[in-house]
């Protein structure tokens, strides 16, 4: 059935909400009922417990095609965070378009490892003069979030440690444009510095501190990177941006972990609409974990952390990659489903 064939008829919500519930069970949509909800609630603008609050309120025919159109586009294979352009994470609500990866629940035990580990360190030096080895009472605990996206990681971490600054990488120069987006939605905007390269190239080729101790924020959009890639001209750098502030106490990443050689085995709502650059790394899945960790090892501080999601099956290939000769306190954490989901290691 056509959305056109309801532009002129009168439904209320709660005959909306059962057509199309039912379209998308037709159409064997995941959580069909859960899409119907918050698509209706899409296009109302309210919350669900209005929606189940005023089952006989009578829907405008504009907003009864419009709602009719994204269960077509649902029904198509279309993710609904994408329709409805929300997601939620670590409780707080973000902003998803196509140019980013939905963020996913699994994801929430990177932040969970993440404040564990900093928390472990709090207790037994506090985040002041000892912990991390060289961090001095003042100084901001440094962040480095590798493959923003959304800015899921970046945002929550932010939000769950006020004293931190945050510097958020991506390839991807629109993905930014929304990690952005979802910083100034949580008022943490000021805290955070997005720059567009791979992994952690651009902070290992300049001290990304220099910007933070004093030089004027470029004007980027945001991104106080854009001048920093070579280093400011004509700029000395003090002993406060030297080699040792240039260092992080923590460095988490979400990166690009599923193989190519999986593409088909994928749902059709991530195989075709999620950006395949956050999906794909290399034909089983690995290749960015070598170099991620190998730049870990020059820019986390002494006695700083290393906390990165795993693909499926890719415990038993990165775990070597954290040898005993620079980590330490190598640990891995299951997800829900048992399965390894991240690991974290701390720098000697």
């Amino acid at each position: 059935m056509r959305s056109t064939e309801h532009k002129s008829a009168t439904m209320d919500i709660r005959a909306a909400l059962k057509e199309g519930l039912g379209r998308l069970r037709q159409a064997h949509v995941p959580s069909h009922t859960l899409a119907a909800e918050l698509l209706l609630m899409r296009v109302l603008d309210c919350e669900r417990a209005w929606l189940y609050a005023h089952p006989e309120h009578l829907m405008e025919a504009a907003t009864l095609e419009r709602y009719f159109e994204l269960v077509a586009r649902r029904s198509a294979g279309v993710p609904t965070q994408y329709l409805t352009g929300r997601q939620e994470f670590w409780g707080l609500e973000f902003e998803v378009t196509p140019d980013v990866l939905i963020p996913r629940p699994e994801t929430e035990h990177v932040v969970e490892v993440a404040l564990e580990r900093l928390g472990r360190e709090s207790l037994g030096g506090g985040l002041g003069q000892r912990a991390f080895g060289r961090r001095t009472r003042g100084t901001p605990l440094r962040i480095a979030d590798v493959g923003t996206g959304s800015g899921c990681l970046a945002v929550a971490l932010a939000h769950e440690l006020p004293e931190a600054r945050i510097f958020a990488t991506d390839a991807s120069a629109a993905a930014l444009q929304v990690a952005r987006r979802n910083a100034a939605r949580h008022g943490v905007a000021a805290r955070i510095d997005f720059l567009r390269c791979n992994l952690l190239d651009a902070l290992a080729r300049a001290g990304p501190l220099r910007q933070v101790e004093g030089l004027p924020r470029a004007e980027s959009g945001g991104n106080g990177f854009a001048s920093l890639a070579t280093g400011p001209p004509h700029s000395k750098e003090s002993r406060a941006t030297g080699h040792e502030s240039r260092l992080f106490h923590l460095i988490v990443s979400n990166p690009p972990y599923v193989g190519g050689r999986e593409a088909k085995e994928l749902p059709r709502e991530v195989r075709e609409h999620e950006p395949s650059q956050a999906l794909f790394a290399g034909e089983q899945g690995f290749d960015l974990y070598a170099p991620l960790i190998s730049q870990a090892e020059k820019l986390l501080a002494p006695g700083g952390h290393l906390v990165v999601e795993l693909g499926h099956a890719a415990l038993e290939v990165v775990r070597p990659l954290v040898g005993p000769a620079v980590w330490t306190n190598v640990a891995a954490t299951n997800d829900l489903a048992g399965i390894p989901r991240v690991l974290a290691a701390k720098r000697r």
